[in-house]
Order: C-alpha cells, then sequence, then structure tokens
C-alpha cells in the first residue's frame, strides 16, 4: 500500500496544485488524500497503513519557472518555501519516517498564489505531467539540485 498527500489551499490559485493531484489520482496499490493546508491531520493514517511509500505533493516556492517541478530531498526540505502549511514539512516528514518504507516530496513551482480557484495553465499542466510520472514511478521526478 502506497499513500500520496495532497497539500494546499484551492482558494489561493497555484498553491491548490498539490490537492488537483490528489483527486485526480488513482491507481491500484494506493490511497489519495486532499490534505488541504493541514498534512499533520493525517498522520495517524500513515501510521496505521505504513505505506512503501509516502508520496506529499505541494506547491513551493523553489526559484525555478512557473510549472516546473523537483522532487525536494530531505535535506533540502528547510530550504524551500512551501505555502500554507501549519505545520512545517520538514517537521512532518521527520515524524512520520518510521512509518513508511520511502517519503518523496514533489513541489511544483507556483505561478500565482493570489486570491482565486483555478490554476494557472502552467500549474495544470505541470499537475497532468506529475500524474503520468506517478503512475508509472515517483521516483522519476527530476531532485532539486542546488
Amino acid at each position: 500500500m502506497n499513500i500520496l498527500l495532497g497539500v494546499g489551499n484551492t482558494l489561493l490559485s497555484d498553491d491548490g496544485a498539490g490537492i488537483f493531484v490528489a483527486e485526480s489520482f488513482l491507481k491500484d496499490g494506493w490511497i489519495s488524500y486532499n490534505c488541504g493546508t493541514a498534512p499533520e491531520n493525517f498522520t495517524s493514517v500513515v501510521r496505521r497503513e505504513k505505506p512503501e511509500i509516502l508520496l506529499v505533493v505541494d506547491a513551493a516556492r523553489m526559484g525555478l519557472s512557473p510549472g516546473e517541478f523537483r522532487q525536494v530531498p530531505g535535506e533540502k526540505i528547510s530550504d524551500v518555501s512551501f505555502g500554507t502549511h501549519q505545520l512545517p514539512l520538514s517537521q512532518l516528514t521527520a515524524y512520520l519516517k518510521e512509518y513508511a518504507g520511502r517519503i518523496i516530496i514533489i513541489g511544483i513551482e507556483p505561478k500565482t498564489t493570489d486570491f482565486g480557484e483555478e490554476l494557472s495553465p502552467e500549474i495544470e499542466d505541470a499537475c497532468k505531467k506529475i500524474l503520468e510520472i506517478i503512475e508509472d514511478d515517483p521516483g522519476k521526478v527530476p531532485e532539486l539540485r542546488d
């Protein structure tokens, strides 16, 4: 069993990218959750299920072009600005690392996080590309480099 946590705020345009991915992802062997801005509310599910892969998808300011996405290694989480969380992803993943075989965080560079309920076209396209990649193997998402 694997788990995908989509994180974000759908009222802040592209910050809803993780939610879009979570709500669009359907694959056998996976459970997908719309976590909104509080992925910490889903820790009990992760602890209970002990997934082989825990995949977290969220909008993130990484200094890339809008719509670019990267796998964010654990040591770089604190260098990346993940939007509207109540608990930093670094603390969440530190807490959950003993319950998941592998944790993969995918950040999507937003174009805008202004008030609005629609994703920018580039961000929606990026989300669709991510869906194609993770259906095959989430580890194939390129990693964020210096």
